[in-house]
């Protein structure tokens, strides 16, 4: 267990999720990087697709939590974990940057 790690993960997961849920369910689209009033068709669709996918990160940060609090320090499992949790985070930001185009009206 590495109590630092798991408190940054924990307050993360919890801030995370907060931007994803004001998102999604109260449609705060202003909170997403590049938005533009201008451009976008379907506000409604892009707070839902970027809220959904802003909360599994916060579920993947939680699930991180979780690791990190019940494996030991330095354990082969969480660092694998990270590892995971990286190619995933990477991968969802790639998601979200072209998903997010279909709400915008071409110029």
């Amino acid at each position: 267990m590495n109590g630092p790690a798991v408190a940054v993960l924990l307050s993360s997961a919890v801030f995370v999720g907060g931007l994803g849920i004001a998102i999604k369910y109260f449609d705060h689209v202003e909170l997403i990087a590049g938005y533009d009033p201008n451009t976008v068709t379907d506000e409604e669709g892009l707070a839902s697709f970027v809220g959904t996918n802003i909360l599994v990160v916060a579920g993947l940060l939680l699930a991180l939590a979780v690791l990190e609090y019940t494996q030991p320090a330095n354990g082969v499992a969480t660092d694998a974990a990270w590892i995971g949790f990286l190619i995933v985070v990477f991968a969802l930001t790639g998601w979200l940057i072209i998903g997010s185009r279909r709400f915008e009206r071409g110029e």
